[in-house]
């Protein structure tokens, strides 16, 4: 399953891929409604998702709602929204996988973790995408067993 912001260019030839593999794919719109997304944003039409939620909520709260849906983020190349993504998904010390050879924002993660000096959290950076995504999967399993871990310790207080 792979979720992306219902966009074109990676967001868009991602869950074509994922539909290709015999994944399936959900769309996150900023609109309020099919006829917006397509007005309005200018945003693709075509049967490349195979669920489409319109959230009203504009690009910044789609972002925010995509990040919190997932288990985990992944940055190549991209442009402002694509930032936006990455700084939700820090924000909510969510996994978050950068293709640091991808170009654009991509290429100046690093630098701007640097400047922010808060760390680096849940991001990591790679320049192969099968390894990053491997690395992702790695680290959605450790956290599912700590979660389940948290979840019988919580279970075992009361």
């Amino acid at each position: 399953m792979i979720v992306t912001g219902a966009t074109r260019g990676i967001p868009h030839l991602a869950a074509l891929a994922a539909k290709k593999a015999g994944g399936a794919s959900i769309g996150i719109s900023p609109a309020a409604s099919e006829a917006e997304h397509l007005g309005k944003y200018l945003l693709p039409g075509d049967k490349a998702f195979d669920y489409v939620i319109y959230t009203k909520a504009g690009y910044t709260g789609r972002n925010l709602l995509m990040v919190r849906s997932c288990d985990a983020t992944i940055v190549i190349s991209g442009r402002m929204g694509t930032l936006n993504e990455l700084t939700c998904a820090f924000e909510e010390n969510e996994i978050a996988g950068v293709l640091e050879n991808s170009g654009k924002i991509a290429s100046e993660i690093r630098h701007l973790l640097e400047v922010a000096d808060k760390g680096s959290r849940k991001i990591f950076f790679g320049n192969d995408p099968v390894k990053i995504i491997d690395e992702i999967i790695k680290r959605i399993e450790a956290n599912k067993k700590q979660e389940k871990k948290l979840h019988i310790e919580y279970e075992n207080i009361g």
